[in-house]
């Protein structure tokens, strides 16, 4: 976990701004700008340097972009989060020398990336007395095969899903559990995610855990805050649309859930990086609905709404295309950063 009071400067060098065609890359960082309990007191971007995050990024938030790490311990930080999610996972090159720079400074470092810096030795030799390297995509102990248990739960559980990788699943989750909050509600927000976990300090980091016990680990992480929360909302991954994305289908077999939200951004009509086409809305919603069924064999979820991520758009094509897309598919359709989940919520709460 970051410990509470820590301040994070995030690394995200070549990654803040948003790359044509290539969604998702610096959703670590922003996630954690938007999100974290802990105050982000720095952002390290060469690219940038001095510009504000609303103009590079669309995010409304006071830190500085600034360039080396020097300047981020003079700012206060004392953990260097690497804020950015690369293709396969690694840790690209240029970012070692920060990590080195942070350790000697007496920096923690978490790593949401798939490599594991604890394994290399000169880092760990680095470290400050109480100071961690947290490589955050580390499967979970103790964990068994899926049994379908969740299904006899009390309570509500509501999965989001999506259209495609990188495209709103956890905000739209975070969204709706804060929601649910300022109602009073017993809610949970459940993270199977690296940046989920590092926003909550809980979860399971899903696409680390062995195919055979994925349902297993969401069943148990289900089942422990079921104890607690009358509403969990977990974080959905992937997409059944994409043809590299698995994680989607063990998070229905072990969350059994009792309501789908599904996530799209607006105007995407093919998966990204991908030679795939997106079905209309409503036919994604019923695949999604017939794969939780079992093709109708057992009770399923249905999809209640839709979290549209207009991050792209201003705010008059942000309207037109929620108003559009509410208009095709028939579900209560919101972007949730402008607007809040309050009808999302009320769907599922009504169904």
């Amino acid at each position: 976990m970051i410990a509470s009071g820590s301040r994070i400067a995030l690394l995200m060098h070549d990654y803040l701004v948003p790359r044509a065609g290539m969604p998702g890359f610096g959703k670590m960082g922003i996630g954690l700008l938007r999100y974290s309990p802990n105050p982000v007191v720095a952002v390290l971007d060469e690219t940038t340097v001095g510009r504000s995050l609303l103009d590079v990024a669309r995010v409304d938030h006071s830190a500085p972009i600034v360039a080396t790490v020097a300047e981020a311990t003079a700012l206060g930080a004392d953990v260097l989060v690497i804020g950015v999610a690369t293709v396969g996972g690694v840790l690209p090159e240029r970012f070692r020398t920060d990590i080195v720079q942070a350790l000697r400074a007496g920096m923690s470092v978490v790593n949401g990336l798939h490599v594991v810096l604890n394994d290399d030795s000169e880092l760990v030799a680095m470290l400050h007395p109480g100071r961690i390297i947290w490589d955050v995509r580390q499967e979970p102990p103790g964990l068994m095969p899926g049994t379908g248990a969740a299904a006899a739960l009390p309570g509500r559980r509501v999965l989001t899903v999506g259209t495609d990788m990188a495209i709103g699943k956890m905000t739209a989750s975070l969204e709706l559990d804060r929601s649910a909050k300022v109602l009073g509600l017993r809610s949970a927000f459940l993270a199977s995610g690296q940046i989920g976990m590092c926003i909550s300090g809980d979860g399971i980091p899903l696409d680390a855990v062995r195919v055979d016990f994925a349902a297993g680990a969401v069943e148990q992480l289900v089942a422990r805050h079921s104890a607690t929360s009358d509403l969990l909302f977990v974080e959905g991954q992937g997409s059944i649309l994409h043809p590299a994305s698995t994680a989607w289908l063990s998070l229905i077999r072990g969350s059994c859930p009792t309501h789908l939200v599904l996530c799209h951004r607006a105007g995407q009509t093919r998966i990204s990086r991908q030679p795939v086409t997106m079905p209309p809305l409503r036919e994604v919603a019923a695949l999604f609905e017939s794969v939780a069924s079992v093709a109708g064999v057992q009770p399923g979820p249905k999809v209640v709404g839709v979290a549209l991520n207009c991050g792209h758009l201003d705010d008059d094509d942000a309207a037109r295309a929620l108003a559009e897309a509410e208009a095709e598919c028939g579900y209560p359709t919101v972007d949730v950063v402008r607007q809040g989940a309050d009808r999302l919520l009320d769907a599922i709460l009504r169904a």
